[in-house]
């Protein structure tokens, strides 16, 4: 499937769940391409703007569940879907009625004009797809996962990220002594991704840590399958692009860092950034039961990229 087959759906299934709304719904569903609060995002809990799924009507949140589909590769989707799974299981466990399905789908601009955009947000759940003719990008993209393993119940076990934690895990406990001391930058992990949840992501706020060309071939192989790992919760359109673009940013310039325990069930944390991208994991809170994590494109988040060249196609 191409580009612009990707696009083409995303727009078929939006102006689909539009033609649903009623005339209180609209308001709150859609708004311009340019609202300055598209940037005001946040992972925590919430209301949002945006028709909320706890309260749309069945066939809204089949076309809203296929949006979000749509801006995702099969991994991110089921991933998606699952963190909002996982919702449910935590109010059972917490015994808080949240209402149901605390997210909210939002329209921003015409999804019948070259530029538009979508979100669909929430509790542990942010994605943002700009799509600009027959392209468009999908970051922030945040997942997060409480409990990150479920401790009790008819799900006893169920680990909404699994990979997120294992595969950064079997790094840094690949590494010698000598890595290891530039790669973990302290026994404490920080109590969130230090990027936060701001518009525009600060690469400068990760220090120091273990560089690509002090990586073997096998462990450079497993910092790729990590950084994999996040790009592929896009559809591979957008993935690859992303890809292309880390590897001609300088391979050599990718930077792993952790923080806190090694031992599994413990706090822990890492980032793995290069010039053009920045993933962050936290596993901290509740006593390391609790996962925010973050992919963040420094060159295309909000579609800026993309947004450049369309504009500067304009004004030629």
């Amino acid at each position: 499937m191409g580009t612009m087959s990707f696009v083409d759906r995303m727009g078929k299934i939006a102006r689909s769940l539009l033609d649903t709304l009623d005339d209180e719904q609209r308001p709150a569903t859609v708004t311009d391409f340019d609202s300055p609060d598209h940037r005001k995002w946040t992972y925590l809990p919430g209301p949002r703007p945006g028709l909320r799924l706890g309260d749309a009507r069945p066939e809204q949140v089949d076309l809203a569940l296929e949006l979000l589909d749509s801006g995702c590769g099969a991994l991110g989707a089921a991933r998606a879907r699952g963190v909002i799974a996982l919702e449910r299981i935590l109010d059972e466990l917490i015994g808080y009625d949240s209402g149901g399905d605390p997210y909210w789908v939002r329209i921003l601009g015409d999804p019948s004009q070259p530029r538009w955009a979508w979100r669909v947000n929430g509790h542990h759940l942010a994605i943002h797809v700009t799509v600009v003719g027959d392209e468009f990008t999908v970051t922030p993209n945040f997942l997060g996962a409480q409990p990150a393993v479920v401790p009790r119940g008819p799900d006893t076990g169920l680990r909404t990220l699994p990979d997120e934690e294992d595969l950064a895990r079997a790094i840094v406990t690949g590494l010698d002594e000598r890595q290891r001391e530039e790669a973990i930058m302290a026994k404490r992990p920080p109590g969130d991704i230090l990027t936060r949840h701001d518009p525009v992501a600060d690469p400068s706020r990760l220090v120091g840590g273990l560089g690509w060309e002090a990586l073997a071939g096998d462990q450079q192989e497993g910092v790729r399958s990590l950084i994999d790992l996040y790009l592929n919760r896009a559809p591979h359109v957008v993935a690859e692009r992303s890809r292309e673009r880390m590897v001609a940013g300088g391979l050599d310039r990718v930077v792993f860092r952790w923080s806190g325990s090694l031992r599994v069930g413990d706090p822990h944390y890492y980032s793995v950034h290069g010039p053009t991208f920045v993933i962050e994991y936290d596993n901290t809170q509740d006593g390391g039961n609790h996962i925010h994590s973050v992919w963040r494109d420094l060159e295309g988040d909000w579609g800026e990229d993309l947004l450049a060249d369309h504009y500067g196609q304009e004004h030629r």
